[in-house]
């Protein structure tokens, strides 16, 4: 017999088709304004490296990691990480999303408060990501031997709850990085205004994977 209270499912499930939700958004407009050629030729990388200079931080590296929007910036190593389709691309969607890393960059450079919050609880965070699902399932497949392994998978309810709030905190930390972003973009000469508006809804939709998949960010 199974001892479930299915309210920890109600709370879990709608978060997960967000994820979901969000992940479709970002890949579908990413993959629309990739065809979008900036008429000057103009990569990602080198977007990237321009927006840092102008910032002062010639000290921060560019790379290019294998993947697929696996963009990011690391804190510890004061690298930004541009996957290949970014790092070489010349497309709106490419360089919308390097200027957001970069972005990133330039909030850890000038101690923007929501930035370090979320860095401090990273490591926490990255642990209940990995626990959550596991424990939820444990608990429920044993939950028939006892009542007590319905704890277990509260416990992953718990962990998946310090994801949330993961989220939340760093909701402003990603629209704040899009914005600057953005404002990045508009002051680029090498820029056309049609250019813009695509990389813009690129960051738009971009927000809310960044936020969904916050600790890699």
């Amino acid at each position: 017999m199974f001892y479930i209270d299915w309210t920890y499912i109600i709370l879990v499930l709608p978060a997960i088709a967000f994820s979901l939700w969000a992940s479709t958004r970002v890949n579908t407009t990413f993959t629309k304004y990739s065809k979008q050629r900036i008429r000057s030729g103009m990569t990602g990388s080198e977007i990237a490296r321009s927006i840092l200079n102008e910032n002062g931080l010639r000290d921060v590296r560019i790379e290019c990691v294998a993947g697929n929007l696996t963009d990011h910036f690391d804190p510890k190593t004061n690298v930004v990480r541009l996957s290949e389709s970014v790092y070489s691309g010349s497309t709106s969607a490419a360089l919308g999303v390097a200027a957001h890393e970069c972005a990133h960059a330039i909030q850890h450079a000038i101690g923007y408060l929501p930035l370090k919050i979320r860095s401090a609880i990273v490591p926490v965070t990255n642990l209940g990501a990995k626990l959550s699902m596991p424990l939820i399932m444990l608990g429920i497949l044993f939950s028939y031997a006892s009542k007590y392994f319905i704890w277990v998978a509260y416990a992953g309810v718990a962990c998946f709850g310090l994801c949330a709030l993961f989220q939340l905190i760093t909701l402003p930390t990603e629209y704040n990085a899009s914005r600057r972003a953005i404002r990045s973009l508009e002051s680029c000469m090498r820029l056309s205004d049609d250019e813009i508006v695509g990389s813009k809804k690129v960051l738009n939709a971009a927000a809310l994977t960044y936020m969904v998949s916050a600790p890699l960010h």
